[in-house]
């Protein structure tokens, strides 16, 4: 009997994570799950591993090591020419070599006993695992090739043999001397697994940590339709979902977000004579405006990723994030996990220093699409359409392209940055951006016939989930903290959030919460729909309108579905970013003028002379045709809280006018279910009208608390309009009446026992009033992310000086 060591077939259940060396990271891994993890509920297709004695063999047999080393003798990785002749030479060595007998006799047994299992002929993934045996932790990820729908004992030979020779595909040659890993300490093993027929159905990848900021309690899914190919490589634009693990793991449902990417080709089946292969069709029209999961398979992904990331963290004894493939299949509708592998990046990241890009200058905008991480490059334009082109491209530019593949790896590593047409954040050329450290845009749709060859350009990630690039090399700015010696003062450091795409990022600046979350961006940037056009499609007259609101709500059953949805994600992504700190949702606070912006507004909204002492805030809410909306809105925070478990969301009412607007207000609100100190829900208001400071113990009645809007208290208590450039002069919160204003409502605020905070840039931009405000005993300031840090070193400076 062979030892161990020497064996040619394990099967997955023979196998464990300690079998790097034997079979490599992905078998070993397909073996670590299918003995432990099948058990708890996770589906994985059975299989075998061809091990790395099994490839040493087949050069020791065929006596062809020496005749490798001899041609790679000469070898330079930065001349492409060179690495191309020297690697094709090499795989064609391997391709002709002699098959050992008795090593194919052990590889066709092993497959009729997975036919027996799955069906006469059955399609299997013949899958490359690389190894090192002094290297064991070494990551050979996409490195080698992967060949699907193989079927029959012929194909599945000829299909190893390509595995072997993809040992040394171009980009796994430049890897390798990249990393200084002898070609011959590394070796390589074979997965053959039973197929999953997700070209029927829909297949993606998944990680259970943000690949872009390293957020670590978040599951992001990427699908699309068909094989899982062209999500791994970033050929299509998949949907994209976000789940919160801690809530999950409480049994709530809390999708995070959403999104529906363009899915405009999927790969499938496809039979070429009597070859078995697959092809790339076009998706119908229609499929691509619906999410290819349902709520309940995003959830049940979710939850795998919970148990896999789990098991090896636990194994590992500390933190291990997981970056896993998925597949759906089409005949039976279940769900599968097909490859895992620890994640590489975001894992390795140094939390103890914050580093912040800071573009100093705007310009034209050429192209946007997803950005991939959050820093910015500059440099020539390279377009690249072909990648016979590739040999021309030279250190420092900008690689602009349809897709990449890892065949592009050698000029990747020398870009300043990267743009693509296709691909999704889990995409080839968002994974290999990530270990470079470089900024990468994905899914532009037509960056490579926009941007033009030789354009200086710029790349910037560091505003939000939408990656721009800029016409011209603009100037930016790299800031760096050292967050271990940061203080923290007494008064409370809160945040204000608009965007939920951000919240991610902003999560890791020292924070005691949010404690401004408008609405506002998310209605008009997520939904971008009036809610009462979405309660009243039918009496919509503008075509225009209706037909653009048909598209947006295509995946949803009732157009209103639409908008609960959209704004109970975009403020439990906030909510989940911060959890379980504070993040107080202030309810839409739109004028009438700019609600009627919104698509299908106009035929809902009043005229107005003075929008802005107008029909807003909770004026809106219990009276008049936008009660209904309201309603929606509420549906929404139920949603976020009670369905996704976030209680840490408070809820605050704006520009309420007098005491028995907000009862009614409050009350409006306990229709919907949210009903004052039931789920541990608290209710504030802004403090922006006199009215709130002078009647502060009635409202006090009311609600929790207070958040002081300087902007509004001031244009009010002075009597102007603070967009008018002929008395802004006159503007300034340190006017004696607003801060003699403010110190009342915090010594009511105080003697009520009542929270008292203030949301607003005052504090930022002028260290007198933020010293004002300290004196008086506020709990809290909450302040646009960007001068989170500057105001917090000096609020903890201010109150030494005052032995807070």
């Amino acid at each position: 009997m062979k030892s161990r060591s020497k064996k040619f077939i394990f099967w997955f259940d023979e196998l464990g994570i300690e079998d790097v060396p034997l079979v490599g990271g992905k078998n070993a891994s397909l073996g670590e799950m299918y003995r432990n993890l099948t058990k708890k509920g996770v589906r994985i297709p059975n299989g075998f591993a061809v091990t790395a004695n099994a490839y040493n063999y087949l050069l020791e047999k065929a006596g062809i090591r020496d005749t490798i080393r001899q041609i790679l003798n000469g070898l330079d990785t930065s001349n492409m020419k060179n690495l191309n002749d020297k690697g094709r030479k090499v795989r064609e060595t391997i391709l002709q070599a002699e098959f050992p007998k008795e090593l194919r006799e052990e590889i066709i047994g092993s497959y009729k006993k997975l036919c027996r299992q799955y069906g006469a002929n059955a399609d299997v993934a013949v899958r490359s695992s690389a190894t090192a045996e002094d290297l064991p932790d070494a990551s050979f990820a996409g490195q080698q090739e992967t060949y699907l729908n193989i079927r029959g004992e012929h194909s599945l030979i000829e299909a190893c043999k390509k595995c072997f020779a993809s040992l040394f595909t171009n980009r796994a040659i430049s890897y390798r001397v990249d990393r200084h890993f002898e070609h011959f300490k590394v070796a390589l093993s074979i997965g053959v697994q039973k197929m999953i027929r997700s070209d029927k159905a829909c297949s993606g990848v998944m990680f259970s940590i943000d690949t872009e900021t390293g957020f670590k309690d978040a599951v992001l899914i990427n699908g699309a339709y068909g094989l899982g190919e062209n999500v791994v490589l970033g050929a299509v634009n998949p949907d994209q979902f976000y789940v919160f693990k801690p809530t999950l793991k409480k049994r709530f449902r809390p999708i995070l977000s959403k999104k529906l990417g363009s899915k405009k080709i999927k790969m499938v089946y496809s039979e070429q004579g009597t070859k078995h292969t697959t092809e790339n069709v076009e998706v119908p029209y229609e499929q691509r405006f619906k999410f290819v999961l349902n709520d309940d398979e995003i959830l049940k992904l979710a939850r795998w990723a919970c148990i896999i990331e789990g098991h090896y963290s636990k194994k590992a004894g500390k933190f291990k994030p997981m970056d896993m493939e998925w597949a759906k299949d089409g005949n039976s509708g279940e769900l599968f996990i097909v490859q895992a592998r620890p994640e590489t990046v975001q894992s390795q990241k140094n939390l103890n220093v914050l580093e912040e890009y800071v573009l100093k200058q705007k310009g034209e905008v050429l192209a946007t699409g997803l950005s991939v991480g959050t820093k910015i490059g500059a440099g020539t334009a390279h377009v690249i359409k072909s990648a016979s082109d590739i040999g021309n491209f030279r250190k420092g530019e900008v690689l602009i392209t349809e897709k990449t593949d890892p065949d592009w790896e050698p000029i990747m590593k020398i870009a300043s940055a990267i743009v693509t047409n296709r691909g999704g954040r889990t995409a080839h050329a968002a994974i290999v951006a990530r270990e470079l450290g470089i900024p990468a845009i994905v899914g532009t749709e037509h960056g490579t016939d926009i941007i033009k060859s030789g354009t200086g350009i710029t790349v910037s990630c560091a505003e939000g989930e939408v990656g721009k690039v800029y016409r011209g090399r603009l100037n930016f700015e790299v800031h760096k903290i050292n967050l271990k010696t940061l203080e923290r003062p007494k008064t409370k450091i809160m945040m204000n959030v608009g965007n939920p795409d951000q919240a991610f990022d902003f999560s890791f600046i020292p924070n005691d919460g949010v404690g401004l979350a408008r609405e506002e961006f998310i209605i008009s940037s997520y939904i971008k729909v009036h809610p009462l056009a979405l309660l009243h499609y039918d009496r919509l007259k503008d075509r225009k309108a209706k037909d653009i609101i048909a598209e947006l709500t295509y995946a949803y059953k009732n157009k209103t579905d639409y908008f609960v949805e959209k704004l109970a994600q975009g403020v439990a992504m906030i909510g989940a970013a911060f959890y379980p700190k504070d993040v107080i949702v202030r309810m839409s606070d739109f004028k009438s003028n700019e609600y009627a912006n919104l698509i299908g507004g106009s035929e809902f909204e009043p005229k107005e002379e003075n929008p802005m002492l107008g029909w807003r805030g909770a004026s809106r809410y219990y009276a008049g045709n936008y009660k209904e909306a309201f309603g929606l809105e509420c549906m929404a925070m139920k949603k976020a809280r009670d369905e996704m478990g976030l209680t840490n969301i408070k809820l605050m009412v704006p520009f309420c006018r007098t005491v028995e607007e907000g009862k009614l207000v409050v009350e409006e609100m306990g229709r919907y279910g949210l009903v004052r100190g039931k789920n541990e829900l608290e209710i504030y208001v802004m403090c922006e009208i006199p009215s709130n400071v002078i009647l502060a113990d009635d409202f006090a009645k009311i609600f929790d608390g207070f958040s002081i809007g300087s902007n509004d208290l001031t244009q009010l208590t002075l009597g102007l309009d603070r967009d008018s450039e002929l008395v802004s002069r006159l503007y300034d919160e340190r006017n004696p009446a607003v801060k003699k204003l403010i110190e009342e409502v915090i010594k009511k605020c105080k003697k009520n026992k009542r929270k008292i905070g203030l949301c607003g840039q005052a504090p930022s931009d002028k260290v007198d009033f933020a010293e004002f405000l300290v004196r008086c005993g506020i709990d809290s300031m909450s302040l646009n992310p960007d001068t989170v840090l500057k105001t917090t070193l000096a609020i903890a400076k201010l109150e030494k000086k005052l032995k807070r």
